[in-house]
């Protein structure tokens, strides 16, 4: 189960105020920054973006492939563990917004994980240590440590052992 808060709204959809919660210029700004670093061959200036402008919690020799997607308004929210991979073009998002309601919820990725090329990652995620998540997963539950899952829907593969 995804461990997500609720909040919800009336009126128009979530997303019509989003900037109820959230400022316009943490938008402005993180998207630009964000932009900068999917675009970057750097490792180093990643991370650094990440972590130094965007809050985020980057463990040592974490590595983003070119045009990974971290959550624009929450990247605070968001951990990646010591020597992880995220695979090119994954998203890994921290908020949603609904027709009734938006949640946030802390995205946790572990160390000696390996996200595959084009995964989305929903809000509230905890992937364990050790965990390889297969290309094109939409990864929207929690991954134990050591366990391999692919497919969209998500299905475990192997168990961690």
């Amino acid at each position: 189960m995804r461990n997500v808060e609720r909040y919800p709204v009336e009126g128009s959809n979530s997303l019509w105020q989003i900037y109820d919660t959230v400022s316009r210029w943490k938008g402005m700004r993180n998207f630009i920054f964000i932009q900068i670093a999917r675009y970057s061959p750097s490792l180093r200036l990643k991370n650094s973006i990440y972590s130094r402008i965007l809050g985020m919690k980057i463990g040592k020799q974490a590595a983003f492939g070119l045009m990974a997607m971290v959550d624009v308004f929450f990247p605070e929210k968001i951990t990646i563990g010591d020597n992880t991979i995220i695979g090119y073009n994954t998203t890994i998002l921290a908020h949603e917004y609904l027709i009734k309601e938006y949640r946030l919820g802390e995205v946790r990725i572990g160390s000696n994980v390996l996200i595959g090329a084009n995964c989305t990652i929903l809000p509230g995620i905890t992937i364990g240590d050790g965990a390889v998540v297969g290309a094109g997963c939409v990864v929207h539950k929690d991954v134990a440590a050591g366990s391999f899952v692919a497919g969209n829907p998500m299905q475990v593969i192997r168990t961690g052992e």
